[in-house]
């Protein structure tokens, strides 16, 4: 008897010690595999965007201890915005930073932001940011993704192989736009331009063979994308603020802990509201070393800008309906117009 009970106490220790050595063995290692976030953008190595979108990747993996990782494809090797937006809606990119023309894809209304003439500082830029914020947000839920951050490309100019003062100065340019561009269209047009739609991608090859010979685009891209050696002006009244949004689909975000989604939004606030700062930073930078590299810059005569305005007045209206509601155009343009005078007043 005592033989059977010694025996039993054996085996029961034996389990026992099994037990423990199981959950010390798998103790080390992680609850779940890292879930990767594939990211795309047009930006290139070595662009203040890519640096601090690696700092903001960095900061993610680390705070998720391992959970959260990134697969980065820069330098648009995933495509144009729209490849990447149709790759994202069926789950082989779960993240991107987006221009307009990207962010049109996915919340056309959202282009109001990118406008002509809409804006005329960064502070009245700030402002409308800041206020619609919740209303931004929703607008890109109800379309099926996550707003991680504002991230703007900047003023947008005018660049061109011969000099441009006023409207009329244009008409004898073979203008490139974006390739579905609806804001960069109508803008064109209202100005009296046909312009050529291309790719992005397109755009260096049609300089070089004389296809296009102007192009818009913010001093910063300008010489990221090698554009500006074959222009010799620029235009120095900006005609737009071109935004830019980092955006995770939702399927993606939702699949992610409550802790990681919360550390994803405010590394997303931290790094691309920097982001946005340094953007401005280096676009100033650039026009400083445009100039040193040849391109002069016009300047436009007060009656020049007044009809360079006019023209932004008229595209924005000929979008109602086609990209937005006249509702949301004019309560963006109701806000301005009160932080306009609340700016006068407290100038005087």
């Amino acid at each position: 008897m005592n033989f059977f009970k010694a025996q039993k106490k054996i085996k029961a220790n034996f389990l026992f010690s099994l037990l423990v050595f199981t959950i010390t063995l798998f103790s080390g290692l992680p609850a779940q595999c890292a879930a990767i976030i594939k990211f795309a953008t047009l930006a290139p190595e070595g662009s203040t965007w890519m640096e601090e979108m690696k700092n903001f990747t960095r900061e993610v993996t680390k705070k998720s201890e391992g959970r959260i990782k990134f697969k980065i494809y820069s330098g648009g090797i995933q495509g144009d915005e729209k490849d990447v937006v149709r790759k994202m809606r069926i789950g082989q990119i779960h993240c991107a930073g987006f221009t307009g023309v990207g962010i049109g894809e996915i919340a056309p209304n959202l282009r109001i932001l990118d406008t002509p003439f809409l804006f005329r500082n960064s502070g009245e830029i700030d402002y409308i940011y800041e206020n619609f914020d919740k209303d931004f947000r929703k607008i890109f839920e109800k379309k099926g993704y996550i707003l991680l951050g504002w991230a703007e490309v900047g003023i947008v100019n005018i660049f061109s192989h011969t000099p441009v003062k006023k409207p009329p100065d244009l008409g004898g340019l073979k203008m490139w736009i974006w390739e579905g561009d609806a804001v960069a269209q109508a803008t064109f047009e209202a100005l009296n331009i046909k312009p050529i739609p291309l790719s992005i991608t397109d755009v260096m090859t049609s300089l070089e063979t004389g296809m296009i010979n102007g192009v818009y685009a913010s001093p910063l891209s300008a010489i990221a994308l090698q554009w500006f050696t074959k222009m010799k002006y620029a235009l120095s009244l900006p005609i737009a603020n071109s935004s830019g949004a980092v955006l995770i689909t939702r399927k993606k975000f939702m699949s992610l802990g409550k802790k990681d989604r919360k550390n994803l939004l405010e590394a997303g606030k931290k790094y691309f509201s920097r982001l946005t700062k340094l953007s401005r930073i280096d676009n100033k930078k650039a026009i400083k070393t445009l100039k040193k590299n040849g391109i002069t810059f016009t300047q436009p005569d007060a009656d020049s800008t007044a009809k360079f305005e006019q023209a932004g007045k008229k595209a924005r209206d000929f979008l109602i309906g086609k990209l937005y509601d006249e509702k949301f155009l004019k309560k963006i343009e109701s806000a301005l117009k009160k932080y306009r005078s609340r700016v006068k007043a407290n100038n005087k």
